[in-house]
């Protein structure tokens, strides 16, 4: 925490906008917050470009900037659910070249539960000097989602909830999934207290799915933070191709073009 070299990010989320309140009473010392709905994710224009995608790589490296994230920054993420809104932000770290980030495990309860020190308020970092270096390989497009549809190639992992899966649940014009997709849900990857569970499960529940060593994989869910999760936990177990499809079922689900199924079959 005293490395000037270092960043440490409080990811913590809610859609009722009550993450800024629990960061200013208490956070990991030094620690900034990050939004990723404000942060990370570009305004919808009004050609009606699906919410919450990635920002561009100009837009993105003046948000590091502001976060005090440089070129030569390492970064600490967390939230408070698992990792997976930390994990937006370690996509978007990725597609724009800078591999210098972890998540912590376990986030701010495991920290809190080992009498480790917060402090309150909020912390303004000096502004860093980041470079958007664009990556290719780590986010999927809509056209590169459906190509994938028509040839079974690569593996399509939706990790939202059943009942959005199914269509029960209908976040967007449509309910239900893309043609193909398999489910698993990103929290079946964590323990109770939000811990990962061990590598060997991990392989093995990804495995029974049909996921193998050499597969192919592009994850989703609603917004493409779920699915960051489950991208950031595949390529910590050693699974380089692997991507996340950026504008999610939030572009799929509205774009009456595409093809979905409605239920499990």
């Amino acid at each position: 925490m005293r490395d000037p070299k270092v960043r440490i990010v409080d990811c913590r989320f809610t859609f009722e906008g009550d993450a800024k309140k629990d960061y200013l009473a208490g956070h990991l010392p030094g620690a900034v917050p990050c939004d990723w709905s404000r942060d990370l994710s570009a305004p919808p224009p009004a050609s009606g470009h699906p919410r919450y995608m990635l920002l561009g790589p100009r837009e993105f490296a003046d948000a590091m900037a502001r976060l005090g994230i440089g070129d030569e920054t390492f970064v600490i993420g967390y939230d408070a659910e698992g990792g997976h809104h930390a994990a937006r932000l370690w996509l978007g770290l990725r597609r724009y070249g800078h591999d210098a980030m972890a998540v912590m495990e376990g986030g701010i309860q495991k920290w809190v539960a080992e009498s480790r020190a917060t402090e309150p308020g909020e912390v303004t970092p000096p502004r860093a000097r980041f470079t958007a270096r664009s990556r290719e390989g780590v986010l999927a497009s809509r056209d590169e989602v459906l190509g994938a549809v028509r040839k079974g190639d690569p593996w399509l992992l939706d990790v939202r909830r059943d009942s959005e899966f199914t269509g029960e649940e209908k976040r967007a014009a449509r309910g239900g999934h893309i043609p193909g997709a398999v489910n698993i849900l990103w929290k079946d990857a964590l323990k109770d207290d939000w811990t990962l569970r061990d590598a060997d499960d991990l392989e093995e529940m990804y495995a029974n799915a049909g996921f193998g060593p050499e597969t192919s994989a592009v994850t989703y869910c609603q917004a493409g933070v779920r699915a960051a999760f489950t991208h950031l936990v595949l390529t910590a177990l050693g699974h380089e191709d692997v991507r996340t499809y950026d504008g999610s079922w939030e572009e799929w689900g509205n774009d009456p073009s595409l093809p979905i199924i409605v239920g499990r079959s």
